[in-house]
């Protein structure tokens, strides 16, 4: 019997990467101390991995690409279809305070790409594609899935290697996300914006080591909401979960039918719109969620199994994004990349921490920690942040997150429409293109301005020169 083998085959290698970087975490002080994400040391033994002993056992990096789009929008349905267990404050800022940070940093994100692309093709590298420095919010704020999808699309307008790059600047944010946000972390916790009791939590053992000790008290994960001999609860849950997965691959099919009518332009939309399918997910996930709760049966499905679900899915993702990179093609454009991360991921780390201890006024250190780990990594990346401090997701931070997933879209999608232009300035022979995807940039960075102020109130540039406002 032949059956396909390519994908259990990849999963078997990250699973054992995994295993391998739990043993590590455990044993070894430096990763405990600095909160190094299991997924992540698993990714770099993938990376080395994929790169120098597939070839000769006849696997390739090519199955993980897709393991990484399928399981970042997978994520996203399984959080969003999570039950809220906090009582919303009237008035509160949490989801469009969210959206509007995250917006912030699509905005400063591509004016650091682009501008370093410009200057670039200006003085050393006078051949780099313009579309490049796009990449930043891509790999950034997006995350590997589009910046994967979008790349793959590049290609065909003269970027080789373009999906590469592209995992690059997403691992290049994973590993913003895992060392700055550990920095972050330990500096919450010195500088007291975090509650004591959590706090100790942060410094507890367990946590440091990644493994719960032998005689420690297990806490529970998840509970059966199903009769096991009809169907298991894990089953049960995970299969709304992919249901709604199946619904959202059928709603961008439509819509990209829809937009075929609008002609070149509807077209290049449709395209986008694969790169941020976990967007269409979560917002089907909602709509799901809404419906089984006015049918009464929205008991079924357990939070506990849908966070699993999400962790499972974060953990698995991460480790295949970093080890999906090819180290040739990184060579060829390691200066620009290493110049325009350094510069953007500095800039994303002071600009969220400022923004958000302004904008928000409840949980300011949580939101700006899942915000920062979006930014730089992906929604899952926050989430794994966010689960140091806030183990069980028992604030609203997360659910807010995803309530804010559907306003951002709306939002940036003249931003999504943008993201071509740059390319089409090659192929269209057309500079301005490139200025006019600057411009898009530019207002919406004064879009958050004008919100920041109006949300933030007296708050919003309160004790402008410091980092972190306290009331």
């Amino acid at each position: 019997m032949n059956f396909p083998w390519a994908l259990f085959l990849d999963l078997g290698v990250i699973s054992i990467a995994l295993i391998i970087a739990t043993a590590i975490r455990a044993n070894f002080t430096f990763f405990q101390k600095f909160l190094i994400p299991n997924s992540l040391t698993a990714g770099f033994l993938l990376l080395l991995f994929y790169n120098y002993l597939a070839p000769y056992v006849g696997m390739s990096d090519v199955g993980l690409g897709a393991i990484v789009y399928h399981l970042l929008s997978i994520s996203f349905v399984a959080m969003s279809l999570r039950k809220s267990t906090f009582k919303k404050k009237k008035g509160s800022r949490g989801v469009f305070g969210t959206s509007i940070t995250i917006i912030s940093q699509y905005s400063l994100q591509s004016l650091v790409g682009l501008l370093l692309t410009f200057f670039f093709i200006s003085t050393f590298i006078k051949d780099l594609f313009p579309a490049f420095g796009f990449f930043m919010p891509l790999g950034f704020a997006l995350g590997p899935g589009q910046a994967y999808a979008i790349g793959e699309g590049w290609v065909a307008m003269g970027f080789e290697g373009a999906p590469d790059v592209g995992l690059t600047f997403a691992a290049i944010g994973y590993m913003f996300a895992a060392f700055a946000g550990v920095y972050l972390i330990n500096l919450g916790v010195r500088k007291g914006w975090i509650d004591k009791s959590q706090v100790e939590e942060v410094k507890s053992r367990q946590l440091r080591t990644g493994v719960m000790g032998r005689e420690e008290a297990l806490r529970c994960g998840s509970k059966l909401t199903t009769e096991s001999e009809a169907i298991d609860a894990a089953s049960y849950n995970m299969a709304v979960v992919l249901s709604v997965y199946f619904l959202a691959f059928l709603l961008l099919k439509g819509l990209g039918y829809l937009l075929g009518f609008a002609g070149n332009l509807g077209n290049d939309l449709a395209v986008n719109l694969w790169g941020i399918s976990f967007v269409f997910a979560a917002m089907v996930a909602l709509l799901v969620k809404t419906v089984m709760t006015k049918m009464g049966v929205e008991h079924a499905l357990d939070n506990g199994a849908l966070t699993r679900v999400a962790g499972n899915s974060v953990d698995i993702m991460v480790a295949a994004a970093v080890g999906a990179i090819s180290l040739t093609v990184v060579a060829q454009y390691w200066l620009p990349i290493l110049i325009v991360a350094v510069i953007g991921g500095s800039i994303t780390f002071i600009t969220v921490l400022w923004l958000s201890s302004r904008i928000f006024d409840d949980f300011k250190f949580h939101r700006a920690l899942i915000i920062f780990g979006a930014c730089t990594g992906t929604m899952p990346t926050g989430l794994a942040l966010l689960r140091v401090i806030d183990p069980d997701f028992e604030t609203p931070v997360a659910t807010d997150y995803m309530y804010s997933s559907a306003i951002t879209f709306f939002l940036v999608i003249p931003f999504i429409l943008s993201i071509n232009l740059p390319a089409y300035s090659i192929t269209k022979n057309n500079p301005m293109l490139f200025w006019a995807a600057i411009g898009v940039a530019l207002a919406y960075g004064l879009f958050v301005l004008i919100s920041h102020r109006i949300i933030g109130k007296k708050q919003a540039f309160a004790k402008f020169t410091q980092l972190w406002y306290e009331d």
